[in-house]
């Protein structure tokens, strides 16, 4: 008996742990198709300095070379290794993304639920956030660079501003339909206090809705910062940037085509994975599409 029983229960918890990559690729391809993507951006940026030459070199005498050994995918119009720009500048696009969804997620998380479950507070804070919502983000960061210069810090906040109404509204949303549920009001009555009452059966509830948009402010960050870059308002030009290579070699596009395609075809990738995995969350935490299964 001892014998016959151990195999019987270790052979189906190893077919568990490894039929758990298929069975998310087969169920949920979008979030697999997404996520493997940005993973596999996010680790090819970071191993950068181990593959990549120095991105901001220039060698007058290799401008607009074409694909070689040394450089793969040519040079620009100063002799920079576009390769190098690229992967480097995916580093740019990455940390303007990743910290400004990070950033208004949390803001508008906090605000968010004390808005949904405090009324004087909610009445006031809306009203800010309608202003808010008022301003383009464009030039919103337009105006702070032209005062304090470019930089990456000033960048993200400038992104992350106009992006906490929206999350904002999300809380809000949620925490109004859910205080009202038997189990919150029995945490109440049970004498819970309002941070836990906030913490334990609140706060669970939101999650879903803010992963799905945290990967829509992620999306639109990135554009925003190639956007501002491109237009000179963004990271400063010696920093590679897919924006600032757009920008600085769209002159010469007809003589070395991949000093452009490089760059967007890079930044498309990145928002399709951010925009995959967005789309996936919502349909992994939708009930109605798990009834379907």
């Amino acid at each position: 008996m001892t014998l016959l029983s151990a195999p019987v229960e270790t052979i189906p918890t190893r077919r568990l742990r490894l039929s758990g990559v298929p069975r998310l690729a087969r169920r949920h391809p979008l979030v697999f198709v997404g996520g493997s993507l940005l993973a596999l951006l996010i680790i090819l940026a970071l191993a950068a300095p181990l593959y990549a030459r120095d991105p901001v070199s220039m060698d007058p005498f290799e401008r607009l070379k074409p694909p070689s050994a040394d450089m793969w995918l040519g040079s620009d119009n100063l002799g920079r290794d576009v390769f190098a720009r690229t992967v480097f500048g995916a580093r740019i696009s990455l940390v303007v993304g990743l910290t400004s969804a990070a950033s208004a997620v949390m803001c508008g998380l906090l605000i968010g639920i004390i808005a949904g479950y405090n009324r004087r507070f909610d009445s006031i804070v809306m009203r800010v956030m309608d202003g808010l919502m008022s301003i383009p983000t464009i030039l919103l960061a337009i105006a702070l660079i032209s005062l304090t210069g470019p930089g990456i810090s000033i960048l993200i906040f400038a992104i992350t501003i106009p992006e906490i109404p929206s999350v904002t509204r999300l809380v809000r949303s949620v925490v109004l339909s859910v205080r009202e549920r038997p189990y919150v009001e029995a945490a109440i009555c049970g004498g819970a206090r309002l941070p836990k009452v906030l913490w334990r059966h609140i706060l669970p509830s939101t999650i879903p809705a803010l992963m799905v948009q945290s990967a829509s402010v992620c999306a639109s960050a990135i554009l925003t910062e190639a956007g501002l870059s491109f237009l000179g308002v963004g990271v400063p030009p010696e920093i590679p940037s897919w924006g600032n290579m757009i920008a600085s070699s769209r002159l010469y596009l007809g003589v070395a085509p991949l000093t452009v395609f490089a760059p967007g075809m890079c930044l498309a990738i990145t928002v399709l994975a951010v925009n995959l995995l967005g789309d996936g969350l919502r349909d992994l935490f939708d009930p109605r599409s798990k009834r379907r299964r």
